[in-house]
């Protein structure tokens, strides 16, 4: 969660929803992202999906069974998604989004009963952390 969070830090900085994310696999970073939104006029690059995308490429396999998936904040329906659809083994996420999180506040798209894959997940960790980067970013443009 550490790197995530600095990867969030500096989505901060550029502008961007702070959000960070960071693919493990067998204990090795593969990938390491953060939201590029306004950056790239991309409403999908969020940090969760650019970090899939990466670690994709770089282990060249887009099923990704046996890796962990850190994110700042809980993943929205398209994040959700995609994880369900890159076949993560496990996420795991800091603050809890009550608005537009799709891993247990408003549904719960990767542990729906008919989709083909489940990860396991791990919500609320180090959650004051990351939602204090998000409320600090938020407070600051009002």
């Amino acid at each position: 969660m550490d790197l995530a969070l600095a990867e969030a830090r500096a989505a901060a900085l550029a502008g961007e929803v702070p959000v960070g994310a960071v693919v493990l696999c067998a204990n090795e970073v593969v990938a390491r992202t953060q939201n590029r939104m306004v950056r790239d006029g991309d409403a999908t690059a969020h940090a969760e999906v650019l970090a899939l995308r990466e670690a994709a490429r770089v282990l060249g396999d887009a099923r990704l069974l046996e890796c962990t998936l850190v994110v700042t904040l809980e993943p929205c329906a398209m994040c959700a998604g995609a994880i369900v659809l890159s076949r993560v083994g496990t996420l795991v996420f800091g603050a809890w989004d009550d608005k537009a999180g799709m891993c247990g506040s408003v549904g719960d798209v990767v542990r729906h009963p008919r989709l083909n894959h489940r990860p396991q997940v791990r919500g609320g960790v180090r959650e004051a952390e990351c939602a204090a980067i998000l409320q600090a970013f938020f407070a600051a443009r009002r």
